[in-house]
């Protein structure tokens, strides 16, 4: 089918165009013919996304039919090879778009409408992940809990102490349970979507210890594969030093990061190692690659077996295993199927005597993904994970011929060593390029010496997987220990490579935030310039130039408000953010929206440095383009901020008509309803933005009951805090 398609259209192609069209177009257009069923999971994503663009909800019975109706189009033009080209594509993005709606609508389940208080339930433990901080994360199925509204089945808890619970066990607990929560700022991550899709009901904080109400043997398959990875996890942190490398460890072979220390992480992300930490190509890679060579070497050591058996089939079976396994164990994130999946599909053309198309393979294992999971279209592991293969592929297929030529013009270990470490570097270049944007766009972070630091941490990486594979083939044994020890020298060599990268100058910038608009052109120029293989590809990068300086046209926020009217975000004149308050979590997610923190503190009286904010005990008052703000969070303050001075009002407090003669008012009532607040001071007025009004009618958007009393900030405030941390 891929084949014989491109082949028909291309043919008609010739016959219609050739006439009219330039003989090179036509050329170049039938040259790339085989490359053309490559578009088919970048058309499947365009459906996925206009599901998720949508201002509201969709009916069912509306992707059905667009669905429905584009395979019959394509069905009744089979013998058309110039309405074909039209089917095709419109059939694969109204698969996608059907394919987002039907999996929003099986994941559909109770979602707690208010916070609780202290209430009594009981759940199966599902997951543990351990935390650095102390303490530990655990996800309960089947929850029983007595809640006003609709009763979560899944929830999240933070447990403070170190207690040691095994997965697929049953508990009682008293907990404070609050719903998932919803953005920080218009545009900020949307953690209540995440959510749906991880069917959580509510998030919350365990009060005191667990009662243990059956041990829960037996559980089944998944649970015993947690608990599996649970008990690694703790083996490897027990083993190894609290400074970081035996969380790191227990990272590369569960896929957990909970427990890796905050230092660590930031050190990984500002050095651009953060790939490291996600099981992904690199890791899958050198796990089939061990088992392979190791299984096949050791069967070629028995001249019976070599001579008279298929020992490269069966070393490809135990290397498809090997990485199904570790799959599992890390809890199949997208970065970890995509590279299953390729490695899968090489590993089955091994078995068949086939050659395997890369490209391809990057092709129908993002078809696979996107049509099992589509919600991972819209967050960075998909986009960065895919981004960076698809770029390393086509690097490969312009370089490898001249690489070829070099290798047999050049011999001896200096040359083998030059070109290993060449390859480092081009391989970080383009990977490094073509996820950075997308790095951009969700954490509005670059690492600038990442190319440095991946040269140096890489080869690191080779060393320690084979230790982790020798930990766990001997864990059952209990003698794993020393693979663990060596592991973790190799691990703790990569912890220093990342903070010492990460404390040269300027290692992590930040920068502007880049518009949806500006990430469309650059993901459309990316897939022009690695899909194709002629030199027009080279049109692709005209597009990403495009998308990248979209950043230019950030405008950011004046003043932001969270949705309980708690904190307080104001922009200074020298473009940072003074924050009045607020958890970390917040507070970084402003910073990243609005403008770095500030080094100066909210004056809680007084004026700022710059005098656009002064404060007294009634309130403060926000100057900026000539429109004055006033900024109550006490029922004292209405009165002065509604005596007709200010033309916007912003309170933590209900308002209702008290302030007639402002031009907007914003008060709490508002930010119950509507969420986080973020807002743009210009000649004309305020414009003004919700996180209700950027989520849209959607299964996940918060819709507060009117009867429900709202939630009290404290509430709220401790579970958020516990999050934090």
């Amino acid at each position: 089918m891929a084949i014989f398609l491109p082949d028909r259209i291309g043919g008609f192609l010739v016959q219609r165009l050739g006439p009219f069209a330039n003989a090179n177009i036509v050329a170049t257009v039938m040259a790339e013919r085989e490359r053309w069923p490559l578009w088919l999971p970048t058309f499947l994503g365009l459906g996925i996304s206009l599901y998720f663009l949508a201002p509201a909800e969709p009916p069912l019975w509306l992707g059905g039919a667009g669905a429905v109706g584009t395979l019959s189009l394509a069905w009744a033009v089979r013998k058309r090879p110039h309405h074909l080209l039209v089917a095709l594509p419109l059939l694969a993005l109204a698969a996608g778009f059907f394919t987002a709606q039907w999996r929003t609508a099986m994941v559909a389940h109770p979602v707690l409408e208010r916070p609780t208080g202290l209430v009594r339930l009981q759940g199966m433990v599902a997951e543990v992940e351990l935390l650095a901080e102390g303490g530990q994360r655990v996800l309960l199925d089947d929850v029983r809990v007595e809640v006003e509204g609709p009763s979560p089945r899944r929830v999240r808890l933070r447990l403070r102490e170190d207690m040691d619970l095994a997965v697929g066990c049953r508990i009682a607990v008293t907990a404070q349970l609050i719903p998932p929560p919803q953005p920080s700022a218009p545009g900020a991550f949307d953690f209540a979507r995440h959510a749906w899709f991880q069917e959580l009901g509510a998030i919350g904080t365990m009060r005191g210890r667990p009662q243990i109400l059956d041990e829960g043997e037996g559980q089944g398959a998944w649970a015993t594969l947690n608990e599996l990875r649970r008990v690694i996890a703790r083996r490897i942190l027990d083993l190894l030093p609290k400074d970081g490398s035996g969380a790191v460890a227990a990272a590369l072979v569960t896929g957990e990061t909970g427990a890796i220390p905050r230092k660590v992480l930031d050190d990984y992300r500002d050095s651009g190692l953060a790939h490291i930490l996600s099981i992904s190509g690199l890791h899958m890679g050198l796990a089939a690659g061990l088992v392979f060579f190791v299984v096949r070497g050791g069967l070629a050591l028995v001249p019976a077996v070599a001579l008279r058996r298929p020992i490269k089939k069966w070393a490809a079976v135990a290397a498809l295993f090997t990485t199904f396994f570790y799959m599992l164990l890390a809890g199949a994130p997208v970065p970890t199927q995509r590279s299953f999946l390729m490695t899968g599909i090489v590993l089955v053309a091994v078995l068949l005597d086939r050659s395997a198309l890369s490209m391809r393979l990057v092709a129908w294992a993002a078809v696979v993904v996107l049509l099992l999971t589509p919600e991972v279209l819209v967050g960075p592991s998909f986009q960065m994970s895919f981004a960076a293969v698809a770029a390393l592929i086509a690097a490969y297929e312009v370089l490898s011929p001249r690489l070829a030529v070099w290798r047999a013009e050049h011999r001896g270990w200096a040359a083998a060593a030059g070109l290993y470490l060449a390859g480092v570097v081009v391989s970080t270049l383009v990977a490094g390029g073509a996820t950075a944007v997308y790095g951009i766009y969700h954490f509005n972070r670059f690492a600038v010496w990442s190319v440095a630091a991946n040269a140096l941490a890489v080869p690191l990486s080779g060393v320690v997987m084979p230790f982790a594979a020798l930990g766990l083939l001997l864990m059952p044994l209990g003698l794993d220990a020393w693979a663990w020890m060596f592991m973790g020298w190799g691990v703790a060599a990569i912890n220093h490579v990342a903070a010492m990268v990460a404390g040269w100058p300027a290692a992590a910038i930040s920068l502007p935030v880049l518009p949806l608009w500006g990430l469309v052109l650059f993901s459309f120029g990316l897939c022009w310039l690695v899909l194709w293989r002629r030199r027009w590809r080279l049109w692709g990068a005209l597009s990403m130039v495009l998308g990248v300086a979209a950043m230019a046209l950030d405008d950011p926020p004046d003043i932001l408000v969270d949705g309980r009217g708690y904190a307080f975000g104001v922009r200074a004149a020298d473009g940072t953010l003074l924050v009045n308050r607020g958890g970390r979590i917040q507070r970084e997610t402003w910073a990243r929206r609005a403008g770095p923190a500030a080094v100066e503190r909210w004056p809680k009286r007084g004026r700022s440095n710059d005098g656009r904010l002064a404060c007294d005990a009634l309130g403060c008052v926000y100057r900026g383009a000539g429109i004055q703000v006033a900024l109550v969070q006490q029922d004292e303050g209405i009165a002065a901020a509604c005596d007709g001075s200010a033309q916007v009002v912003v309170a933590a407090v209900p308002i209702r008509q008290a302030c007639r003669g402002a031009a907007a008012v914003v008060d709490r009532f508002d930010l119950w309803r509507r969420g986080a607040h973020a807002l743009w001071l210009t000649e004309k007025g305020a414009r003004i933005e919700t996180v209700a009004e950027w989520q849209g009618d959607r299964p996940w958007a918060h819709r507060p009951h009117r009867r429900r009393k709202m939630a009290e900030s404290s509430e709220v405030g401790d579970i958020m805090k516990d999050e934090d941390e």
